[in-house]
């Protein structure tokens, strides 16, 4: 995510991961579970000294999948709540994304018709780019049909190096 504006009604909590191999990742929580990933390059802030004790499990879950994921390994995070704010649409696509295996890629008319709009490509697309917690609903495995890579909203250089990630892994 392009460090997108989140609106801050929104927002109950944020925590900082500093040190990933994509630079830091801010993990922003409401009340309901995890709303936002951002890759927060040099606007990381410090978080509160003490999460909100309902958070305090959801920030471990996160930490926990994501230290796997970067050792390697597809990240558990079918405990971690989500609290997705979207279209029926693009809450569609999202669920779809997350049926992608670790190291897998499918094209943008491919999750299309699995969304249940087989001419809904550039839908998709702006679907893919509206998701608002990549890595762990993984949009950058969507690629052209061509093989290209496509678009990311958080630069292709990071979706290249997360499907390098996988590939090697």
């Amino acid at each position: 995510m392009k460090n997108k504006a989140i609106p801050e009604a929104v927002i109950n909590f944020s925590y900082f991961l500093e040190d990933t191999p994509l630079g830091p990742l801010g993990l922003h929580f409401s009340v309901r579970g995890l709303a936002a990933l951002t890759f927060a390059g040099e606007a990381a802030a410090t978080a509160p000294a003490s999460p909100p004790a309902a958070v305090v499990p959801w920030i471990e879950i996160s930490k926990q999948g994501l230290a796997d994921y970067f050792r390697g390994r597809a990240g558990d995070f079918s405990s971690l709540p989500l609290d997705l704010q979207g279209t029926p649409f693009q809450l569609r696509v999202w669920q779809e994304l997350r049926k992608i295996p670790w190291g897998r890629t499918i094209s943008y008319k491919e999750l299309a018709a699995r969304a249940g709009s087989p001419q809904g490509c550039r839908a998709v697309g702006q679907a893919n780019g509206a998701n608002p917690i990549p890595l762990i609903i993984p949009c950058h495995r969507v690629i052209n049909a061509n093989g290209g890579l496509g678009g990311f909203s958080s630069g292709l250089h990071r979706k290249r190096w997360l499907l390098e990630h996988e590939k090697r892994s």
